[in-house]
């Protein structure tokens, strides 16, 4: 490979994402384990769900097992008996989107019924086409379900304006987006129901898990409910007959006085993380701020190093955003090869990620399955980003030497591969 100039010949490993354990994280587990309380909800659990609201300034949050159950339980709430009937999402109902995604910020609207309209993304943003969304809406038009790509906000002003004027939902998926801003607000809050993820990729790590978020009491039952197997009661695990009212109601055509634990007023799931999951959130949000100001410092010093390579296309922030970094994408002008400069890059330590499913339609979930869907325009930029694009870590567990190094080396393969 020859000598690195300016490291002495030596190769440094720049991992795209990762997690960063405390001793004082696996002590609280530890601790949470020693407490004898239930492992799957308790003490801890019931702090890390108030934490993360108070952070965001929402009423209700719930703690699931992984980023994409919180997506999925945010799609299945809007679908609940209890909801209007204009409102609820139905089978065959549209919900606009983007291709440029993560799977599972669709696959619940596929694997419902539901018929997911995409449209394109904006460079320099990497989100959604907002000029889009009023040629997308159709009479079957339910929702909008989008993600901050990358941790950059998109356009909220306008995706809130259109829903409202359509008395639409909005799910926000914040998985990628913990402590972003926008206008002076931290993204989580503008969505009838957001998410976000604690996969060890992301801001904090439970080493799984995530959340959903709302201000809407009608729709936290509903979420609550769907998580716990569908179950009518509302009484925490570790208590029972909260109401008095246990043994003496009717349900459905259950005999008189049926159990209410055991009632079932939703298709639901198991979606519950563990309390010694929570434990570890509990203490690894103690430190979300340093993370996000090191994701940001991260960010700006490769940004800096290479916004005056002709070469390459940078995401610049939303406008009125300040971005808690995910991750650092690099747009690749047309005619270089990306496979050689990722190659240059593996081969120096410097790990790359396509932006995830880079357009979902070329993906073979849809190649291989007649999955009904519209788009509505083109998806130039969407194939560009599956064509031309991919990002590097900016993570909080890198360092300013990391960013250096893997600034000297993408600025190298450009060269080299040009």
């Amino acid at each position: 490979m020859g000598s690195i100039e300016g490291y002495g010949g030596m190769m440094r490993n720049v991992p795209v994402s990762g997690k960063v354990i405390t001793q004082e994280d696996r002590q609280a587990m530890i601790d949470c384990i020693n407490s004898g309380e239930e492992f799957t909800q308790g003490s801890y659990t019931r702090r890390f769900e108030s934490d993360l609201a108070n952070y965001l300034g929402v009423s209700f949050s719930h703690f699931v097992n992984s980023g994409s159950s919180a997506n999925m339980l945010a799609f299945m709430t809007l679908t609940s008996h209890l909801l209007p009937e204009h409102q609820r999402i139905k089978r065959g109902d549209e919900v606009i989107t983007v291709a440029a995604s993560f799977p599972t910020t669709i696959a619940p609207i596929i694997q419902f019924g539901a018929i997911p309209v995409f449209v394109d993304v904006t460079f320099p943003t990497y989100n959604i086409d907002v000029t889009m969304l009023e040629k997308a809406l159709s009479k079957k038009t339910k929702a909008v379900m989008i993600a901050h790509t990358l941790g950059n906000p998109f356009d909220v002003d306008t995706v809130v304006e259109f829903c409202t004027k359509h008395d639409l939902w909005l799910i926000e998926d914040g998985c990628d987006s913990l402590g972003s801003e926008y206008g002076g607000m931290k993204t989580g809050v503008f969505g009838d129901i957001s998410t976000c993820s604690f996969y060890p990729a992301h801001h904090i790590s439970c080493g799984g898990g995530g959340m959903v978020f709302t201000d809407n009491p009608l729709l936290s039952k509903i979420m609550l409910s769907m998580r716990d197997w569908g179950r009518d009661c509302s009484c925490d695990k570790s208590h029972d007959n909260r109401c008095g009212k246990r043994f003496t109601q009717q349900h459905g055509n259950l005999p008189f006085g049926y159990d209410h634990k055991y009632v079932y007023s939703h298709l639901g799931y198991n979606l519950n993380a563990t309390n010694i999951q929570a434990a570890l959130g509990c203490s690894q949000f103690t430190r979300l701020d340093e993370f996000t100001a090191t994701r940001k410092r991260n960010f700006d010093a490769l940004f800096l190093e290479l916004v005056d390579n002709h070469n390459v296309r940078l995401m610049l922030p939303t406008e009125t955003s300040d971005p808690s970094w995910f991750g650092f994408p690099i747009l690749l002008n047309d005619g270089i090869d990306k496979n050689k400069v990722i190659q240059y890059l593996t081969e120096r330590g410097v790990q790359t990620r396509p932006v995830f499913a880079g357009n979902i339609l070329a993906q073979p979930c849809f190649a291989d399955n007649d999955i009904p869907y519209r788009v509505v325009g083109s998806l130039d930029n969407t194939n560009a980003i599956m064509n031309r694009a991919f990002w590097v870590g900016c993570w909080h567990g890198l360092t300013e030497e990391d960013m250096r190094y893997s600034a000297q080396i993408i600025k190298e393969a450009l060269s080299e591969t040009t």
